[in-house]
């Protein structure tokens, strides 16, 4: 018995290697139990050998952080950054009885679709506008009347009218995070190749975090902040926003355990898990668990304390709408996002409108209703993201992108409007972005991307760009990317 636990027995297998094939040994048994009880992480079997992050940036960056909004849903275009009058004009009459009639050219409309869902299509009576609009700033942006505060910031912002997606369903939420039509899975989102890329800013909070609720299971759920093959280290990690329980996994059960306690099991865990790494270096799920429990004990106090508002003063508070009850819910997601990424954290993922079904903003009916209502909660928390970034200093080294997965057509469906992956909008500000610039258009009536059209990963090509990553080297051994997953960045939009 003293030699098997010494060098060899059982066919020279030492002791740690024999409790490491059966299970990882103590660690995975611990581990595993903690991590399935808490649902912390589940990594996939399976995955390729010797995935390594990047070493840092390939070029001078400038940007350290990225704020990512994102309107699930489906905002309507034309009604929020990409203002067309000639609905207004021609409301109530066919494309056919307008000068844009060849615009309903169904080959045309079907050209750059996969997949396409039967039950969304081209609606033939046109739409007035459902919103005023008017100009702002020096550079005389028109934004929709839904979005006051935000066109406050047009000095700021670089508007990108001239994207395009790949789906007409909502499954292209999960397209604007990844690249890729949602029937093929899982893949590295925008922010796990971030993180991927650049690493950690600090060890006590995530790399990547997720405030909000989520797009729902039908449409990418929890892939759309998921990394894919790049492992689940690499993952966001959702957060809530309450300040006395943020983490409600993470946190022992209260008055059973003692920190000093907890301090030894972590000492021991982090003891076992070496052990375990010497004879399964390559093993993902072993690095994604060590780092999820060394974070978790980390995240005990620095979590609560960042997501503590009492020390923001009452401007500060009211910029962002915490005073009021249409916005203090989303005002307090914006307010942690700018908390966050002072506290050195890289990429924090914002989302509205998520949950169960196509999302909040799917305005296939009553949409003037519908987005007068969710356009109160967000305007005013985003534009004072905008402006409260600004003034501290902070937003030249981030870089806020507020986006949808697509916009709505411009002819009715009823009294809403239907989903329109041919054309849409997004902006960008911060982060060594042009402020006060529109880039691209869609045609007369908002139908398709006709200048400068852009595929979505154009827009991470940009970001990633803008944090000092060139796209083209983030490849991993078997795991090539395909053109269109790489996008190219738009130049004409970088300072």
């Amino acid at each position: 018995m003293s030699d098997f636990h010494s060098t060899g027995g059982c066919g020279s297998v030492s002791r740690r290697s024999f409790l490491a094939d059966t299970g990882m040994g103590f660690t995975g048994v611990a581990l595993g139990a903690m991590l399935f009880r808490d649902g912390v992480v589940r990594a996939k079997e399976n995955q390729p050998h010797r995935i390594g992050p990047q070493s840092g940036p390939h070029f001078p960056q400038r940007a350290k952080h990225v704020i990512w909004i994102f309107l699930c849903g489906g905002v309507s275009h034309v009604e929020s950054f990409d203002i067309k009058t000639e609905l207004t004009k021609h409301g109530g009459k066919t494309i056919e009885e307008t000068p844009y009639k060849e615009l309903n050219d169904e080959k045309r409309i079907n050209q750059n679709l996969v997949g396409v869902n039967p039950g969304h299509y081209q609606r033939k009576q046109l739409m007035p506008l459902q919103s005023g609009f008017r100009k702002y700033g020096e550079c005389g942006l028109e934004v929709s009347d839904w979005f006051t505060n935000i066109g406050e910031c047009a000095d700021d912002l670089a508007v990108v009218r001239s994207l395009w997606t790949i789906h007409n369903d909502h499954g292209t939420q999960l397209t604007w995070h990844t690249g890729r039509h949602p029937r093929e899975g899982a893949f590295p989102t925008i922010g796990s190749w971030a993180t991927y890329g650049l690493g950690s800013m600090n060890q006590n909070l995530p790399d990547y975090v997720v405030l909000g609720v989520p797009t729902g299971d039908c449409c990418g759920g929890e892939w759309t902040h998921g990394a894919g093959y790049l492992g689940p280290q690499y993952t966001g990690v959702r957060l809530n926003v309450d300040g006395a329980n943020p983490l409600p996994f993470v946190a022992p059960p209260a008055g059973q355990v003692l920190p000093e306690e907890q301090a030894g099991e972590f000492s021991l865990l982090g003891k076992l898990n070496t052990l375990s790494g010497i004879d399964y270096p390559d093993d993902q799920a072993l690095r994604a668990r060590i780092k999820s429990y060394e974070l978790a004990f980390g995240m005990q106090a620095a979590i609560p304390e960042v997501l503590d508002f009492k020390s923001e003063t009452a401007d500060t508070q009211n910029l962002y709408g915490l005073n009021q009850p249409t916005t203090q819910s989303f005002g307090q997601l914006c307010l942690s996002a700018r908390r966050l990424v002072e506290k050195g954290v890289r990429f924090v993922q914002i989302f509205h409108g998520g949950g169960e079904g196509g999302g909040a903003w799917d305005a296939h009916g009553d949409i003037k209703i519908n987005h007068t209502k969710l356009s109160a909660q967000v305007d005013k928390p985003i534009a004072g993201l905008v402006k409260d970034l600004k003034r501290r200093g902070l937003l030249e080294e981030t870089l806020v992108v507020w986006g949808t997965e697509f916009g709505r057509t411009p002819a009715a469906q009823g009294t809403g409007r239907d989903h329109h992956p041919q054309g849409f909008s997004c902006w960008l500000a911060g982060g060594g972005i042009k402020g006060g610039v529109t880039h691209g258009s869609t045609d007369e009536l908002g139908f398709y991307a006709a200048e400068h059209p852009h595929y979505v990963t154009d827009i991470h090509a940009t970001v990633l760009r803008q944090l000092g990553l060139e796209p083209l080297s983030l490849e991993v051994p078997g795991r090539r990317r395909l053109d269109i997953d790489l996008g190219r960045p738009i130049h004409e939009i970088i300072g």
